[in-house]
Formats: C-alpha cells, sequence, structure tokens
C-alpha cells in the first residue's frame, strides 16, 4: 500500500549561521556555503574535525525533517551524537534535563560517520542542530543541511496588506501550517505528538481551509480518527474532541461544499449524536467520563461552562449539516434544547467566554469587559482564532488587531520562524531569546517554562492550532 502527500515537497536548507563551536576546527565557514549535495573523490572545500569538539547550526526556520551529512574523508569511524533543537538551548540538553526527551520523535541520538557518504539522520520539528564529535579522530565534513518536508499547495489566500507586523504573523502562521501538513496526515507538532488529535485540528482545518481550499489530507485525517474510533468510544478519549470532530466536518463542507466527503461522515454521525444526547439529563445537566477544553482550563472552574459551550456549537453545526443532506435532525435539535436549559456562566478564562460566544452568540458586557482585561494577557494560541474574533466582534476590530499583534509579535520578538503550543505574555519578563543560549541574569524562555504536558523542552514550537490566526487576518484584517 502507498500513501502519498501530492502536495508534500522535499526542502532543503543550509545552515545560514554557526551559532558556537568548540575544539580543533579549520574552515568552519565551508559548512555554510551552498555546494553540490554529492561527494566527490576530490573535495577541496570542505571543514575538517580534529578530534572531540562541537558544533550548533542555526538553519534560519523551522523544519520538519532531519539533517543530511555528506563525509567526504574520515580516520576510521566517527561516532557524533546529533542533538535536534526547536531552541539553541534544546540543543544543549541532556535527556531529562528541564523536560527534553525523544518523545514522539527522536531529536537526541548517536550515529556513526563514514567516508564518502551522505547520511540521512533524524526526524524530528527543529531549527537548530547541535553536533558533537566523540572519537579522537579527525573527519572532513563537506556539508550539512536540513532535510525535510513542507506542504506546497496551490494558495488561494495571501495577505496582501501593508502592515509589517501583520505579514510577518501570517507568514509565519503559513509556515507552521505547512510543516504540520507535511506528511500524509495532519499533525498538530512535528516534534512532539505527531498525532491526529482531532480536538486540536479545528483551527488548522480553518487556516489550512483558508490558504488552500478542499485538501485531501484533511479529509484522510478525519476519516483516520473515525475509523480509529469505534462507538462507544470517544475520539482520543475524550467527549469533546468527538464533538470538535462534527463541528469541523460540519464547517469543512460549509467552507468547500465537499458533499462526497461530508456525505460518508453522516451514518456515523447519527450514532454519536445517540450517544451525545444519553449523556445529557431531561433538566440539561450532563455526565461524560471526562471533561476537557484546553489544557489551562482543565479541572478549574470554567472548565465544564466550556464544555458546555462546545456541546452546543457541535449540536447546531449538526443541525446544519444534517438539513444540507435531509436528514432527521431531531436527536441534534433535542440535544440543543437540554443544553440551553442551564444558563453558560464564565468566571475569568478568557478562551470559555469566546466559546460562549461562538455557541450562543451573545454576551454580557462583564464579559466582553473580561475578554480585552490586560491586552494579550490570558490569550491562547489553540484558541487564537475563537478568542480574536470574539473581541473583535464585541470590542472592536481595531482592538482584536492590536491583541493579536501583542501577543504573536512577541512570539516574533524572541526569534519564532513558527508558532508555539502555548505561550504566557508573562513569560517575557526577563527572558533571553531562542535563537541564543540564555544569559545568566536571563530566564530560559523554553527551558524554564510550559505547563500540564509540555513542561520545559518537551514544550513545541511549531504547533498547527496555532495559525487560527489565519482566518481572522483574512476575516478583519485585509
Amino acid at each position: 500500500m502507498f500513501y502519498e502527500n501530492k502536495n508534500s515537497k522535499r526542502e532543503i536548507l543550509f545552515p545560514v549561521r554557526i551559532v558556537e563551536s568548540e575544539g580543533k576546527i579549520s574552515n568552519i565557514d565551508a559548512l555554510l556555503k551552498e555546494k553540490p549535495l554529492q561527494i566527490g573523490l576530490s573535495e577541496k572545500d570542505y571543514c575538517s574535525i580534529d578530534g572531540k569538539g562541537y558544533i550548533i547550526l542555526d538553519f534560519g526556520k523551522e523544519m520538519c525533517g532531519g539533517v543530511r551529512i555528506l563525509t567526504y574523508m574520515t580516520n576510521g569511524a566517527c561516532k557524533i551524537r546529533i542533538r535536534f533543537g526547536e531552541s539553541v538551548n534544546e540543543t544543549c540538553a541532556e535527556i531529562g534535563e528541564k523536560g527534553a526527551c525523544n518523545d514522539h520523535s527522536t531529536r537526541d541520538m548517536v550515529v556513526s560517520l563514514e567516508l564518502l557518504s551522505s547520511m540521512l539522520f533524524g526526524g524530528s520539528g527543529f531549527r537548530f542542530v547541535r553536533i558533537d564529535f566523540l572519537d579522537d579522530v579527525n573527519v572532513s565534513i563537506k556539508n550539512i543541511v536540513g532535510d525535510g518536508a513542507v506542504y506546497y499547495g496551490e494558495q488561494i489566500f495571501d495577505y496582501t496588506g501593508h502592515d509589517a507586523r501583520i505579514k510577518d504573523i501570517f507568514n509565519t502562521a503559513k509556515r507552521t501550517i505547512d510543516l504540520c501538513c507535511s506528511t500524509e496526515y495532519i499533525w498538530d507538532g512535528v516534534k512532539r505528538d505527531r498525532l491526529v488529535w482531532i480536538g486540536d485540528i479545528y483551527p488548522e482545518m480553518i487556516a489550512f481551509v483558508t490558504l488552500y481550499g478542499r485538501g485531501e489530507i484533511l479529509e484522510r485525517s478525519l476519516d483516520f480518527i473515525r475509523e480509529l474510533s469505534p462507538l462507544p468510544e470517544w475520539m482520543n478519549g475524550f467527549p469533546t474532541y468527538s464533538m470538535w470532530w462534527m463541528i469541523i466536518c460540519a464547517d469543512y463542507y460549509k467552507k468547500t461544499g465537499c458533499k462526497d466527503f461530508a456525505e460518508r461522515q453522516l451514518d456515523y454521525m447519527a450514532a454519536l449524536l445517540e450517544q451525545i444526547d444519553s449523556c445529557i439529563k431531561d433538566d440539561g445537566e450532563f455526565e461524560y467520563p471526562l471533561y476537557f477544553v484546553d489544557w489551562p482550563t482543565h479541572d478549574q472552574i470554567d472548565e465544564i461552562p466550556g464544555v458546555r459551550a462546545i456541546n452546543i456549537m457541535a449540536a447546531k453545526k449538526a443541525i446544519e449539516l444534517f438539513n444540507a443532506f435531509g436528514r432527521d435532525t431531531k436527536v441534534a435539535e433535542r440535544i440543543l434544547e437540554k443544553l440551553l436549559k442551564v444558563e453558560i456562566n464564565i468566571e475569568t478564562a478568557k478562551q470559555c467566554i469566546a466559546l460562549k460566544y461562538f455557541a450562543v452568540g451573545k454576551l454580557s458586557e462583564e464579559e466582553k469587559a473580561k475578554l480585552i482585561d490586560g491586552g494579550a494577557k490570558g490569550m491562547s494560541t489553540f484558541m487564537s482564532y475563537f478568542l480574536l474574533k470574539a473581541i473583535a466582534d464585541n470590542c472592536g476590530k481595531d482592538v482584536a488587531i492590536d491583541i493579536m499583534k501583542e501577543y504573536y509579535g512577541a512570539m516574533l520578538d524572541i526569534g519564532a520562524t513558527t508558532f508555539f503550543e502555548d505561550f504566557d505574555m508573562e513569560w517575557l519578563n526577563g527572558a533571553g531569546r531562542i535563537d541564543e543560549r540564555t544569559k545568566e541574569s536571563q530566564i530560559d524562555i523554553h527551558g524554564d517554562y510550559g505547563k500540564f504536558c509540555y513542561i520545559g523542552f518537551r514544550h513545541s514550537f511549531c504547533h498547527g492550532w496555532s495559525a487560527g490566526v489565519i482566518p481572522f487576518i483574512q476575516e478583519y484584517c485585509e
């Protein structure tokens, strides 16, 4: 069986900078020169490493792939340690240090170089690579290049405005999506959790469709998770993720008119609605085995109201989709009627306030004020589209655009070339950049922060859900 992503293109990046080096290394700048990626018998321009030492390379932007090392000569097998990093500090960490790990993709490994070889090592998300030479041998290297994949489709939307900050945000979000869509399925991140987390894919879907329209990779991923989740299983183990799947299918159909794809989801969706209905009491209270909106609100006071908002959204979307195909909507309507018996009251979580707006279409003046309290403080990369749209519709377009620039611009200012799994504005206080070693007086914004499942260097700096800013830019910044 062969799988194909017709729009996945091979990407070769030469390093743009030697971040650091140590040891007896000569002609190191040869590694920065673009040369034919083929070893010859009489190479003249190469970097020589005599004995132990290390080199840290910067490839200029995040990649999804590995490194190809073209070794000219070595007087014996040369063991090297390769460490991929989304920050410079990550490339220098030991396994277990500040969350550094090989989870989901091996990014720390020991391999051997042989003479007259061109070898590809690794498969992860990275911008930086540290190579430690572990043996007392002499090795001559022609080139070390990043060798990966990126989505390359016919683009139907581009930001053409004159605001340079918005343009940088748009291009960085696009790079994030293009890497997460570079294989056979949509991943939420290219370093960690290279999985089809269906709840995470809604902002990826709306970003992808805004950029490229209908996409086989989206449909393959949505089919995959449905087939992997025979009822009564919940998708990825989360009831809300099954709800997100319904929302994604409905909005994907609405945005693309993909009748053939949508029609094959309806029978499963009808059975899923029956399962959801059985979890909701006549008074509108519900009993699910697990409640989840996102990590910052997990087990917090606003989680249950946030789940209610997602549930209402899913019921409404199911009604829309079933109406489009002439299917019976009574189960979805019953779910909606019961859910609306309980008012959604949000205490503090901005993302849950935004979800409430999408669910019921209105907010109190107090909730509107909470949305913009502190500007970008409390923003969420995962919920950025919902938050920014809710702010634009309720507090003014210019306010929302300013908050977008503040939040996403802050990641750019510390060296981001793709957008993060999570980002907190308070992390900026005393923090260094991700493209240089943290000084003693600074906080390591990668290794010292992160929460829940993404502590320290486990934190992903290329997460597709952060690209929800793309449709916001289309709707409000043109």
